[in-house]
Formats: structure tokens, C-alpha cells, sequence
């Protein structure tokens, strides 16, 4: 969960995040200028409309994705995870799905093959497959990898499926993910409401929200457009997955280095232990990919 301008202060399983208490040819080119100009108009400060979901502020659960997953005895700063196999495969030049060519979309086989092999739903498969192959197109250097944002994903919501949500085909759980209320309660920070409710339905405090856990005053700066719909919703998982790549690779962070994985990650949750369950995730994740693409 990013806060913007704040260093959070517990571990991941204790906040308001669920986790812790994103063709060839002409069609290819179309698609790849659409995404650059989608970032093109955000980096200039006209940004398309930010979608709130309305949504009812949810009770405190005991589900939280985060417990289940061990953190791996690994020094910060030391390695990255291993090299993911590119989304969609580099030798299908797939690009991301800002525009969608009547023919079909590469990512859906991409996606489904490696769903069997990893766990993860096929629908967030491709939303953090996009998120990757959007920065690859506008932002190089950074290196984000699906298999990070995967991970990420996992600790989250389970991949937006917290609290018994199902993520459906249009990339929205069936109902909103939003976290306890950031209230200075015990082990919970304090963060007043930015929002006025209207991405958390909190009009007091601050909530993290969607699948991918954004503070809602996070989430207005980083509002994505993933799905190329003109909308930024935190709900929609190609929309928050991509706002996840965009924050992780900011101020020219390259996320394939060790010391910039470490920094990226420890920005979305300042939490060794955090960073060393994403760590595990997502060089779990790529290493179970490249096995299942190589079969």
C-alpha cells in the first residue's frame, strides 16, 4: 500500500491494507501509440477521469492475504528476483492493451498458460502483464516485472479476491476491496480522510483500496488508465496495476537492479518483512512461468 510522503511505521500485517492488517503490424502500432499517449497526456497534467466506485466502508476481516505467505531469508539490497520470462513472450512483440485489435490478444494465451503453473487468476495474470509491457513502451529503463507486480498483487488481495470477492472478466472484484480505516488504532496508522469517501466510503479516515491497496490521496496521484477506457479506477485491477508499475519505477528506479527492487518495493511498504514475501512471490512466480513456457 503506497503512502505518499509517509513511511509507514508496521509491519504489513497490521495496517489498514488487507495484506497487512496492476499483434504484430499495424494493429501493434496503433496499440503501442495509444498507451504512450495515454502516459504522454498524464505526464502533462490533463488526466482522464478518475472513477470512484462509491463503494460501503467494509468491516474488519480476519482473511488477510498476507499472513499466508512466508517471507524468504534474504539480505535487502542483495538480489533481485530472477529474470521473469517477458509477458506474452518476446518473440510475439505483444504490446499493451490500451487499444484492442479486433484479431484477438496475445496476452490471453500468455496469461492462461501461466495461470496453471502459478496460482494466479488468468484476468490478473493480464492486468500485470499489461502493466509491464505499458512501462516497457514509455519507460524502458525501469525493468518493472509482471512477476513483482504479481507479487505485490498476492499480498494485497489475493489478486483481488479478498474477503471472498471474485475478480470478474472486465478486471473488477465483485465487490470493492477496501481496507480497515486508518484510524491510529492499534497498529494501524493514523491518516485522515483525504477523499471525502469517495473511493473508500470513509469520510473520516483513510482506507486502502482495490486490489492493489492505494491510499485514496495516492491514488490521485498516480490514477492510471490501464484498460484504455479513459477511466482510472483503483477497483479495476489493469488500472491499479498499472498505477502499481508507475509508482515503483518513479524518479528512474530500475527495478532489475537489486538496490533499485529493494528501494521500489520498500517505497510500497516499508516492511523488510514485506519486501521479503514479495521477494519470494515473485521469483517463485517467474521461475514457475519460465517452466511452464518452456514446456
Amino acid at each position: 500500500m503506497p503512502v505518499t510522503g509517509q513511511t509507514p511505521d508496521v509491519e504489513p500485517t497490521e495496517t489498514a491494507a488487507p495484506s497487512r492488517v496492476r499483434r504484430h503490424g499495424a494493429a501493434l502500432a496503433v496499440r503501442l501509440g495509444v498507451a504512450a499517449g495515454v502516459l504522454t497526456v498524464a505526464a502533462g497534467g490533463i488526466w482522464f477521469v478518475t472513477r470512484a466506485s462509491a463503494p460501503a466502508a467494509s468491516p474488519t476481516t480476519t482473511d488477510i492475504p498476507a499472513l499466508s505467505v512466508k517471507a524468504v531469508d534474504v539480505r535487502p539490497g542483495s538480489i533481485a528476483p530472477v529474470s521473469a520470462v517477458v509477458a506474452g513472450g518476446a518473440d510475439q512483440g505483444t504490446t499493451p492493451q490500451s487499444a484492442r485489435p479486433s484479431g484477438g490478444d496475445p496476452l490471453d494465451a500468455w496469461a492462461g498458460k501461466v495461470a496453471g503453473a502459478t496460482g494466479i487468476p488468468a484476468r490478473a495474470l493480464h492486468a500485470y502483464g499489461n502493466a509491464e509491457l505499458a512501462m516497457r513502451a514509455t519507460d524502458a529503463g525501469c525493468h518493472i516485472s509482471w512477476a513483482t507486480l504479481a507479487g505485490i498483487g498476492r499480498i494485497e488481495s489475493n489478486h483481488g479476491q479478498y474477503g471472498g470477492a471474485v475478480l470478474g472478466a472486465e478486471g473488477r472484484p465483485s465487490k470493492p476491496i477496501i481496507g480497515v480505516p486508518l484510524d491510529g488504532s492499534a497498529g494501524v496508522r493514523a491518516i485522515s480522510d483525504t477523499d471525502g469517501g469517495r473511493f473508500d466510503g470513509d469520510p473520516v479516515a483513510d482506507r486502502a483500496v482495490g486490489p492493489m491497496q492505494f491510499i485514496p490521496s495516492t491514488w490521485m496521484k498516480w490514477a492510471s488508465d490501464g484498460n484504455g477506457d479513459r477511466l482510472g479506477d483503483p477497483q479495476q485491477i489493469d488500472d491499479a496495476a498499472l498505477a502499481a508499475a508507475r509508482y515503483l519505477c518513479a524518479g528512474g528506479r530500475t527495478m532489475a537492479a537489486p538496490a533499485g527492487w529493494w528501494a521500489g518495493v520498500l517505497s510500497y511498504n516499508n516492511s523488510t518483512e514485506y519486501a521479503q514475501k514479495v521477494f519470494g512471490l515473485a521469483d517463485g512466480y517467474a521461475k514457475s512461468a519460465q517452466q511452464a513456457q518452456a514446456g
